[in-house]
């Protein structure tokens, strides 16, 4: 018997098993769509329709944008989306130019303090600060209701210095060697060579990052005491997880106040569709950083 025989018939399942396989499948699509599909509905509808659905519309007959003209019309919503879009750009920028210089620093042996920058990495990874030295160390910094409380604090994960690291490690010596002999330094060859070597394994970590600042809000609530700079997450918590009702202050005014099922689905959707935005750009470079990473860390 063939080795593609064998394979065949030991290993082909039966129509009644592939069925099974497709139905369960099916099952988790549906659990996984449905409710996004409602979540989106929902935030579209009328308050007639939300009020004859009890609060969830799957498939809304007439569509109305007024919950969304509601919160992006310079409320609590709208200031607390641009304070997330700043702390996310802002946050991702710094991590990455912070876990660049590190991990590159720590990728090229003889550099400074090198063996005991890398064991305090290793150790980070292993023993995590604590939520009570942490905000010690935050509030005898000054940084308590700044900005500089989300961003400062997660700015380099451990994991993916190590990470970008193994990476590093793993360019062609040749080259470097080569751009070094021609007289270049440590920044040129970083800049020149290796961060254009490096663009799958910067993106996945940049997307890492970003989706870490965006969705962020513990650190808004310990540090931020002022509700005037609390990001997105942190009033989505506030109005959507602990039913909270906003009122028309709070919306930025208005002649009529959509249903509050609608808003908090609405606000709902605004937090899912930046990270829905960016994912597109940084998929084709996803797989292969994601792959590369793995097996070289």
């Amino acid at each position: 018997m063939s080795r593609q025989s064998m394979i065949t018939a030991m290993g082909r399942p039966s129509p009644l098993a592939r069925a099974a396989k497709g139905l369960v499948l099916a099952l988790c699509c549906a659990a996984v769509v449905v409710p996004f599909v409602g979540i989106v509905s929902t935030s579209l509808a009328t308050r007639e329709e939300v009020t004859r659905s009890g609060g969830f519309v799957l498939l809304p007959g007439e569509i109305s944008f007024a919950a969304y003209e509601a919160i992006l019309s310079g409320g609590v919503v709208t200031r607390a989306t641009l304070v997330s879009l700043f702390v996310t750009a802002a946050g991702t920028a710094l991590s990455l130019v912070a876990t660049t210089l590190l991990a590159y620093g720590l990728s090229r042996p003889g550099s400074f303090a090198h063996r005991p920058l890398l064991l305090t990495v290793l150790f980070a990874i292993l023993f995590g600060p604590g939520l009570i030295p942490s905000y010690l160390v935050v509030k005898s910094l000054g940084l308590v209701d700044t900005y500089w409380a989300l961003l400062l604090p997660p700015m380099i994960s451990a994991f993916n210095v190590i990470i970008l690291r193994a990476f590093f490690q793993e360019l062609p010596p040749e080259v470097l060697e080569s751009a070094r002999i021609d007289g270049a330094g440590d920044l040129a060859i970083l800049w020149r060579i290796v961060l254009p070597l490096s663009k799958a394994a910067l993106a996945v970590i940049g997307l890492f990052y970003g989706v870490g600042y965006w969705n962020a809000f513990f650190g808004a609530l310990l540090y931020l005491n002022d509700s005037g700079m609390w990001p997105l997450q942190l009033v989505l918590r506030t109005y959507v997880v602990n039913q909270t009702q906003l009122g028309i202050d709070q919306l930025g005014g208005g002649a009529a106040l959509p249903p509050q099922e609608a808003v908090q689905m609405a606000i709902l959707v605004l937090s899912i569709v930046p990270i829905l935005l960016v994912y597109p750009f940084v998929q084709r470079h996803f797989s292969k950083g994601v792959l590369i990473g793995a097996v070289k860390g």
